[in-house]
């Protein structure tokens, strides 16, 4: 990686109208245009200083991006990461010029290729050979430039068969992976991609973060990457941005900036109900372990989920759910009454359905759980990340070896046994 500066963002703000696309627009610019030629303030500047979507707006006007300045150098792999409506796509479209700032200007040398949402940079009734060369054009290459790396996309993107059919007719995967794969292949000097790669399965994931490590590695070429899914940011990321309520919160060395992450969503998580439900719904999580308070991997658990019902309904039958879910938004595995074959019928408005987890098999680390309550296979109540807690000891196969951290899968009970 070279120390020279391949994109500069400077002082971004984009300022979004609340209400009514297209009300106003005219006459506001005209506002705005005059109030500047006479060197007044912007009339629309006194907007909401908060990006939260839960609380109620105090203006009319809204910073999706506020004040945002980075410089990102010639190879560097730059992950953003952040909540929901941080900030993150807008950011990514703007300086994909797919939409321009409110304020503030972005400096990018070279060629811009940007990968944000299913079929980005596609016309759905051209065939893929056809827009493998009208990406190719629009970026300024000339025809033996994308021909020379036409098969690679086409392999990469395995639609050998039907690159003469329009992709109108792919599937939201194949769309994915031929987006991709033009975006890549094409060597452009800035490569974008958002959340878009969790469309596609799971080979295709790890096909694109070892082609983008590729491109940024072997080839010298900036990659800015949106996920949510932390193991891929950390594992391809050097530099990583946290965007929090439209602002940049903090810029720094990947593990540390998903560490702070991480730590500000554990301390928002606490037993708080996110939606209503009248007839019966969670009233409230505990979990015991065998050491107290403290929770080990290896050791058995019990979760208690306790419900209140305003309907009583002796002959529906009931299922409980549980889901499990680590630091990295992944589903490490989900209980439930039904995959034990044990109806549950209810003769009170109020009870608790005990889980007894044998040998729990998670790693270190924090984790979240999702609850949901059928009747009669109907959904009835369901809350995520209504209850966290965190492991800091493992010791589950007795032999002070474990997993290393942030790994996603979960411990599995087996022996081993020598027959010669």
């Amino acid at each position: 990686m070279s120390n020279e500066i391949v994109l500069k963002v400077e002082n971004l703000s984009k300022i979004y109208k609340i209400g009514e696309i297209g009300t106003g627009t005219l006459s506001h610019d005209i506002n705005r245009w005059w109030a500047k030629f006479r060197g007044h303030e912007d009339p629309t500047s006194k907007i909401s200083q908060i990006n939260q979507r839960s609380q109620v707006a105090k203006s009319d006007y809204i910073h999706a991006i506020k004040d945002i300045n980075f410089d990102v150098k010639n190879g560097q792999v730059l992950g953003i990461i952040g909540k929901n409506g941080a900030g993150k796509s807008t950011l990514l479209k703007i300086i994909s010029r797919i939409t321009s700032p409110t304020t503030g200007s972005i400096k990018a040398k070279g060629r811009l290729s940007s990968l944000l949402e299913v079929g980005t940079g596609m016309h759905p009734e051209l065939t893929a050979r056809e827009n493998i060369y009208l990406n190719g054009s629009i970026m300024g290459m000339k025809k033996i430039e994308i021909s020379s790396r036409f098969d690679d996309i086409i392999d990469f993107a395995g639609c050998k068969m039907f690159v003469d059919t329009p992709i109108k007719r792919f599937s939201s995967g194949m769309n994915v992976r031929l987006g991709f794969a033009v975006a890549a292949f094409l060597e452009p000097e800035i490569l974008i991609v958002d959340e878009v790669l969790a469309v596609g399965d799971v080979e295709f994931q790890k096909q694109a973060i070892g082609k983008m490590k590729d491109v940024s590695k072997n080839s010298g070429r900036t990659v800015l990457f949106v996920s949510h899914n932390m193991a891929s940011v950390q594992h391809l990321c050097d530099t990583c941005m946290l965007l929090k309520n439209g602002q940049l919160d903090s810029l720094g060395s990947t593990d540390l900036i998903i560490d702070k992450y991480l730590k500000i969503n554990a301390n928002q998580f606490s037993f708080e109900r996110k939606n209503n439900f009248d007839e019966i719904y969670v009233s409230n999580l505990e979990i015991e372990s065998q050491k107290g308070n403290s929770i080990i991997s290896g050791e058995d658990i019990k979760i208690f989920m306790y419900y209140k019902s305003n309907i009583i309904d002796p002959e529906a039958s009931y299922e409980f759910i549980i889901g499990i879910w680590n630091e990295n938004f992944a589903e490490q595995f989900m209980l439930t009454n039904n995959y034990l074959n044990e109806l549950i019928k209810l003769n009170s408005p109020t009870g608790c359905i005990v889980f007894h987890v044998k040998k729990l098999p998670l790693n270190i680390g924090s984790y979240t759980l999702n609850t949901m309550i059928k009747k009669n296979n109907m959904r009835m109540d369901f809350q995520e990340n209504i209850y966290s807690f965190k492991i800091d000891n493992n010791n589950y196969y007795n032999s002070g070896i474990s997993y290393p951290l942030n790994y996603n899968g979960i411990y599995v009970d087996f022996s081993v046994n020598l027959k010669q």
